[in-house]
């Protein structure tokens, strides 16, 4: 089980040009569906005199879902190279969109795939790449008295409090990268009193 995925830090822009054709290139870091739907429609507002706007994403961090749209452009000449720079650097949670500013030479089905491409490698090339840990979020519910031995394990585990509530009945939530999760958890789950429920 993976528990940490590649993706970028920050939106970039990236540019190529070939035979008069300009081919613009923009990264996202996305995490839903809505995003890449609501930066596809900006780009087609700022860009409305262009051809195509040919993108590809993919989101989660087992990667399995994933598109690739040509826009009008041959068959795989454009969504697939651009999502192949996607896989070449093993990202996700990422679109890439490439703006065509047609320059009235046509370039042919091989002179697209390197435009494509070229254009999706240059906007990656110009952004962070990080790894992030795929966290798993709980709440711990328990009585004052257990505040002693439920703070041993935050010191021990190096654990962050993201939110708290300190009353009789105390609340605290936190999260762990997942491959840990499993094993935190049971160590809370030892102290009597202490309730652990996932956060979804």
């Amino acid at each position: 089980m993976t528990d940490s995925f590649r993706t970028i830090a920050e939106a970039a822009e990236g540019l190529f040009k070939d035979k008069g054709s300009k081919f613009i290139a923009y990264a996202f870091p996305v995490e839903t569906e809505d995003e890449i739907k609501e930066h596809i429609q900006e780009l087609k507002k700022a860009h409305h005199s262009a051809r195509h706007h040919c993108y590809a994403w993919r989101l989660g961090a087992a990667k399995k879902r994933f598109r690739a749209n040509d826009d009008g452009e041959p068959s795989s000449t454009a969504g697939k190279p651009i999502l192949g720079q996607i896989k070449r650097l093993e990202l996700t949670n990422v679109l890439v969109v490439v703006v065509r500013y047609f320059g009235g030479t046509l370039l042919g089905v091989g002179g697209l795939i390197n435009a494509y491409k070229a254009a999706a490698a240059d906007v990656l090339d110009q952004t962070t790449i990080i790894e992030k840990l795929v966290e798993t979020y709980f709440t711990l519910d328990f009585d004052y008295p257990n505040m002693n031995p439920v703070m041993r394990i935050f010191k021990e585990e190096e654990l962050e409090q993201k939110e708290t509530r300190f009353e009789l009945r105390c609340q605290i939530t936190t999260s762990v990268r997942q491959s840990e999760a499993e094993r935190i958890m049971e160590k809370f789950r030892k102290i009597h009193g202490v309730n652990v429920t996932l956060v979804d």
